[in-house]
């Protein structure tokens, strides 16, 4: 059993996430979004879906990259 980074959880079910040289412990996905999803730096909402970045800074859509001066980011449906 591996001990969750997040909630400390001790999970015979935890699982390894290998992300930029580091790996991470967790005992479910909430917890693995909490700890590796980037934040609206506009919203603060957590982007689970693809999102945008624009010059290294991470927005969960187009419209919350608009609001923060950003042009060109257009969402696609």
């Amino acid at each position: 059993m591996a001990r969750c980074e997040v909630c400390g959880n001790d999970y015979s079910m935890s699982f390894e996430v290998h992300a930029q040289g580091a790996v991470h412990v967790f005992d479910c996905f909430s917890c693995a979004i909490h700890r590796m999803a980037p934040i609206c730096e506009h919203c603060r909402c957590r982007i689970i879906g693809q999102g945008v970045e624009v010059e290294g800074h991470w927005y969960c859509g187009a419209h919350c990259s608009r609001a923060e001066g950003q042009v060109g980011i257009v969402d696609r449906v």
